[in-house]
């Protein structure tokens, strides 16, 4: 089966976009030019790409729908991402009244959504290690 390995998203602010992943997810540059920015969380990359790129001519699109980041703990990831700047953009309840998934927008309005273990293990059938189940 296909594994997601690549997001890539268009936005006017690369250096903000990248430095709002990398303190809300912990997420890493691996790659770095005048025009894209290369993140990692070791399994999945996000691109960040300027519309001045080679690759964007002729090509006038922005964005993506929305990123999906699974986390430990929703309230601890709700006030990182916060006291970065995103604002929250709704939400997902899970059976039994729990928060499933939080919606925000990131600085450039692009929506990203925090979910929780077993609301993945439950809801997306995300099999997740029995170390990572803090909920």
């Amino acid at each position: 089966m296909a594994k997601l390995r690549h997001i890539a998203m268009v936005v006017e602010e690369i250096e903000q976009t990248a430095q709002f992943y990398e303190k809300c997810f912990g997420m890493k540059r691996v790659r770095q030019h005048e025009t894209a920015i290369g993140l990692s969380d070791g399994v999945v990359s996000l691109v960040i790409i300027h519309p001045s790129s080679n690759n964007m001519k002729g090509d006038s699109r922005r964005g993506l729908h929305h990123l999906g980041f699974l986390v430990d703990d929703i309230e601890e990831a709700s006030a990182r991402v916060e006291a970065n700047g995103a604002k929250f953009h709704g939400g997902i309840s899970a059976a039994r009244g729990a928060v499933g998934e939080r919606k925000y927008l990131d600085p450039n309005g692009q929506i990203f959504d925090l979910t929780g273990h077993e609301y993945a293990r439950d809801t997306w059938q995300i099999k997740i290690e029995e170390t990572a189940q803090a909920d």
